[in-house]
């Protein structure tokens, strides 16, 4: 028996998951996910590393219906719940689904396409019933496939065993000291490594509660904090920039009961995307507490992290994590000097087994001598790692220096009249890439000369954007956000 599953025994009888539908034990989640485990098999040994997708609805259905896939012996493929057909379907060919499980209001979206693909599709309430043991599951066999686009090409999907899971949650819980008694409110998305690694198995590997929202609703999140049941938190900046407005236009009791509430929170853990600095202190000044911030992507869950105990330092991710190896190389592959920016590559139980089918792609993500190569650009600053970009978009080359998007972006957050802000390189024929900025103000007789002039006080000149657009009348998307590939269109159109 996998250990999560082992640990989940220890604590039958706690609570495990709330949902708008109700409390479930680890007992009830433990039996329920069997059952339906063994209709998934319908008399066979073991699936054998097939792979099964799922789209359920976040909640206790979700996780029965994962447990359920693991114990049975596949790998788990979540898909988004909010994917256009076509988005689903590359998933069911890409990953050459065998069966499709599925909450009942997706089953119309996916009968087509199981009927068009020959891909069955079975309805997670009304599972088949069979009677036989379930098998016993390798933690060497591939667990789970997670898709990830990066910066280029199709989504790749990112296939993890239940080892490298194990190590990516083990290192967190003693990273950040999880408890039985924690309780956690889950709102990311379940197709992510951050929902379903950083919040949900770390918490059911340790006996928490993790508690669920359908979906995010700052006013449902802040209506769950005020009962002062949830202990934990994790998000990515987006929505802490969404819950300080909306804490931000509450009259003043109301501020004060859920910054009491806040106050005794024991970890709150902000990541997925680079936090701005005004971002931090403005829900210190909420909440009383120093988001964590944290480092690390699908191919290997996290890799590095401020401290649960002691300075959480803004701007930077911190230092690596327990079981986990972290260099910084530059473009002749060597070793970089304390201070001066390189390539984040990283080693350990944690990182992925390999890009499914796509042997060239796996090769080409690691070094001859096993380092996963993140493509993202940091450098060492006193112990704490400080992220500057990911190499092939946030790091612009401008007249013969290289140059961090991230940290102009944090610096232009500052003024007061900017309420947000992207910060791109385009193609220059003097400069080989100008720096431009994309910007949402609060005042509508800004002055892009003004901010410039501002700028040169804090910037090298080099640094200091060229050209400016305003953002509040461009197409957002599904985030609320404008993408790095639309700014740079919507400049080179400009």
């Amino acid at each position: 028996m996998l250990k999560i599953f082992e640990r989940a025994e220890q604590h039958s009888k706690q609570t495990a998951i709330v949902d708008p539908a109700g409390m479930y034990s680890y007992a009830q989640l433990l039996e329920d996910s069997a059952a339906l485990s063994k209709s998934l098999l319908q008399g066979k040994h073991s699936l054998k590393e097939s792979t099964i997708g799922f789209m359920v609805k976040p909640g206790y259905e979700y996780v029965k219906t994962q447990w359920a896939i693991w114990r049975a012996g596949g790998i788990a493929v979540p898909i988004c719940v909010t994917y256009p057909p076509p988005s689903i379907q590359y998933v069911l060919e890409d990953a050459q689904i065998s069966t499709v499980l599925a909450s009942e209001e997706f089953i119309p979206t996916l009968q087509p396409l199981g009927q068009k693909l020959g891909i069955p599709v079975q309805n997670i309430k009304t599972p088949l019933q069979y009677d036989q043991r379930l098998p016993t599951v390798p933690e060497s066999s591939r667990a789970m496939i997670l898709y990830t686009s990066g910066t280029t090409g199709k989504p790749k999907g990112v296939v993890s065993t239940h080892l490298n899971i194990e190590a990516q949650i083990t290192a967190l819980v003693e990273a950040w000291e999880w408890q039985e008694d924690d309780h956690i409110l889950n709102i990311l998305p379940l197709h992510h490594v951050h929902g379903i690694i950083n919040v949900l198995s770390c918490a059911l590997w340790s006996g928490a509660c993790c508690e669920f929202l359908p979906s995010f609703d700052a006013k449902a999140v802040f209506d769950t904090f005020r009962k002062g049941e949830v202990n934990l938190f994790m998000a990515v900046p987006t929505i802490y920039y969404k819950l300080i407005g909306y804490w931000e236009n509450l009259d003043k009791e109301d501020q004060n009961v859920i910054s009491n509430r806040l106050s005794n929170f024991r970890l709150m853990v902000s990541g997925s995307a680079a936090l701005p600095v005004s971002t931090l202190e403005k829900w210190r000044h909420i909440s009383g507490q120093t988001l964590l911030e944290r480092y690390g992507m699908t191919e290997m869950g996290m890799a590095i992290s401020n401290p649960y105990r002691g300075e959480r330092r803004p701007g930077h991710i911190g230092q690596p994590l327990p079981g986990v190896s972290v260099r910084l190389v530059d473009e002749d592959k060597k070793l970089v000097e304390e201070g001066t920016p390189g390539e984040i590559q990283v080693k350990g139980d944690n990182v992925f087994r390999e890009y499914w089918n796509r042997p060239d792609a796996t090769q080409e993500a690691f070094t001859e001598d096993g380092w996963f190569l993140t493509g993202d650009i940091a450098q060492l600053e006193e112990g704490y790692y400080r992220i500057l970009g990911r190499n092939s978009v946030d790091i612009i080359k401008s007249g013969g220096y290289k140059i961090s998007a991230l940290e102009i972006e944090e610096i232009l957050r500052t003024h007061p009249v900017v309420k947000d802000c992207g910060v791109v390189g385009t193609p220059d024929e003097e400069w080989g890439e100008l720096v431009v900025a994309g910007i949402v103000v609060s005042d509508e007789n800004f002055n892009p000369e003004e901010l410039k002039n501002w700028l040169k006080d804090r910037l090298p000149g080099y640094k200091v954007p060229r050209k400016y657009i305003l953002l509040d009348d461009l197409p957002r998307n599904t985030m609320g956000k404008v993408t790095k590939k639309e700014l740079q269109s919507l400049f080179t159109k400009n």
